[in-house]
C-alpha cells in the first residue's frame, strides 16, 4: 500500500546551457540572505517599505479598476479595497518601526496558534512521520513564544532576520539546482 514511485524528469538541453547563471542567482540570492541576516534591523524597515509602497501601488491600480468599472456592482468592492490598501500601505512607508511591531506580534500569534493545530492534528490523525509533524509544532510553539517574549523588541529585527534566512535557504536552492543542471 505504501508503493513509492520516482518520475523521471528529462531536462531540456536549453535549459542545462544556463547552470551559470542559476549559481550567480543563487549566490546573489545567499549573498543577499546573509546580508539581511548581519543587518536584520534595516532588512526589515526595507521590507516594511517595500510593501508598504506594493500596497500604494495597489491602491492606485484598484482606484483605476474601480473607475473602470463604473457603475457596475463591483466599483464599491474595488473603491473599498483601494482605501484599505491605500491606508495600509501609507501607514507601513510612514511608520515602519511601529509596523515591524505590529506585524511581528501578529507573526508571534500565528506561530502559537499554527504550532498547537499541527500539535494537536499529529496526535489526532496519526499518520505516518506523526512524530515529525509533532515536533515541527513543537518548534513552531517555541518559535512563536520566543518572539512574543521579545515584543516589541524583537519587532525591529525579526522580520529582517526572517527574510534573511529564506533568502539563505532559497540560494542554496538554486546553486543546488546550477550544480544538478551543471553534472546533466
Amino acid at each position: 500500500m505504501s508503493e513509492v514511485q520516482t518520475y523521471s524528469v528529462a531536462i531540456p538541453q536549453d535549459l542545462a546551457q544556463y547552470w551559470g547563471w542559476f549559481l550567480a542567482f543563487g549566490i546573489a540570492l545567499l549573498a543577499l540572505g546573509v546580508a539581511a541576516v548581519a543587518r536584520a534591523f534595516t532588512a526589515t524597515i526595507a521590507s516594511m517599505l517595500f510593501f508598504g509602497w506594493l500596497l500604494v501601488i495597489a491602491s492606485g491600480i484598484e482606484i483605476a479598476q474601480a473607475v473602470m468599472v463604473g457603475h457596475w456592482a463591483g466599483f464599491f468592492h474595488h473603491l473599498l479595497a483601494a482605501i484599505l490598501f491605500g491606508v495600509i500601505g501609507l501607514l507601513l512607508v510612514m511608520r515602519p518601526l511601529i509596523s515591524a511591531e505590529a506585524m511581528t506580534f501578529v507573526m508571534a500569534m500565528f506561530f502559537l496558534i499554527g504550532g498547537i493545530f499541527q500539535l494537536i492534528g499529529s496526535f489526532v490523525a496519526t499518520l505516518p512521520g506523526w512524530g515529525w509533524q509533532a515536533l515541527d509544532g513543537i518548534i513552531t510553539i517555541v518559535l512563536g513564544a520566543l518572539v512574543l517574549a521579545q515584543w516589541p523588541a524583537s519587532g525591529l529585527w525579526v522580520i529582517g532576520l526572517f527574510i534573511g534566512i529564506d533568502l539563505i535557504f532559497y540560494g542554496w536552492a538554486w546553486i543546488a539546482l546550477a550544480i544538478g543542471l551543471r553534472s546533466a
